[in-house]
């Protein structure tokens, strides 16, 4: 399995089992979904770039998590990113595949309006990796 579907699949089953997510949140998608119920998330593509070293393969990624509601506030929103990051701090060392987790930042977040009350916030990630052969 690749180093971008490993670490997918690794933050999607994060998500998912993080209790307050679970309750919080109709859904976890890895893609756009055509429709979906709010509140839910979406894990966007990584963008990946070599972090091997002399001797493992290695990649940096950059991923970003959006959550999407509707309503007056972004208050539930807030809540919600703040268990995003309690989630992607339980991410494990291994994520699958020979794939071990070397290092996991927040790099920035952020809440916007999108039209009438609509609401999107955005974490984006560095996640370093590394292959142990």
């Amino acid at each position: 399995m690749s180093a971008a579907a490993v670490l997918a699949e690794a933050i999607r089953a994060a998500l998912s089992a993080h209790a307050p997510l679970a309750e919080g949140l109709a859904a976890v998608f890895d893609a756009p979904p055509v429709r979906a119920a709010t509140p839910h998330a979406v894990i966007g593509e990584a963008q990946l770039s070599d972090w091997g070293t002399k001797d493992m393969a290695g990649r940096e990624a950059r991923v970003a998590i959006s959550l999407f509601d509707a309503g007056e506030s972004p208050v539930r929103l807030r809540r919600l990113v703040g268990e995003v990051e309690v989630a992607m701090a339980g991410l494990p060392r291994a994520l699958g595949d020979g794939w071990q987790l070397a290092s996991r930042v927040l790099l920035r977040g952020r809440i916007e309006r999108k039209g009438e009350g609509r609401w999107i916030a955005t974490s984006e990630w560095r996640l370093r990796m590394l292959k142990a052969d």
